[in-house]
């Protein structure tokens, strides 16, 4: 019995390290978003840890889909978290940065607009057709995870950035490349 709610598909395990590591990816997101909400504190050394834990809960997207992969345990189930986790990642991340007014609103809006409105295309128009991740997602969420490492660290608090200006470089990039691989990932799906 232990062994049917274990197996899905092509005989895959539903628990395998893979989803293990996704699923434990999606817990401790609320940690660190909690984390950064009390403890951010612009140009100080506790950003330095918390840009680490970003960037170590961030690595575990590659690494899950890297054991699914390479032992062939790709699952569904996989599938449906890997997304799910990223976007409570990247989401809760832009939506905390712009509670403490690191970020601007619009950036967070644009940026969740265009996932909650992916997420709701994905469900109505394309459920019966699986269009993998392309580039310029993966693209995406690389850049929006340096874009959001980048206003955790100290980096952003320093006076060469105030002159150069690299973090508003980024917000822009992040919300041209998120809104530029909505519209690529609509054209391939029809």
């Amino acid at each position: 019995m232990a062994s049917n709610w274990k197996k899905l598909g092509s005989g895959s395990l539903l628990l395998n390290t893979a989803n293990l590591f996704t699923i434990g990816r999606i817990l401790v997101t609320p940690v660190f978003l909690w984390s950064v909400y009390s403890y951010f504190a612009p140009g100080e050394v506790i950003d330095w840890y918390l840009l680490l834990a970003f960037i170590v809960i961030s690595a575990t997207d590659g690494i899950d889909g890297a054991i699914a992969r390479k032992s062939n345990t790709v699952t569904t189930l996989g599938k449906l978290l890997d997304p799910i986790a990223d976007k409570v990642l990247i989401g809760g991340t832009f939506i905390v940065l712009s509670i403490l007014n690191v970020l601007p609103w619009w950036v967070t809006g644009a940026i969740l607009v265009r996932e909650i409105g992916m997420t709701a295309y994905r469900l109505i128009v394309v459920r019966n057709k699986i269009i993998p991740a392309s580039n310029s997602g993966k693209l995406k969420t690389v850049f929006q995870s340096i874009t959001l490492g980048w206003f955790i660290s100290p980096l952003n608090s320093l006076l060469l950035n105030q002159g150069l200006d690299i973090g508003s470089g980024l917000i822009f990039g992040a919300v041209f490349l998120t809104w530029w691989s909505a519209i690529k990932y609509v054209r391939e799906s029809i």
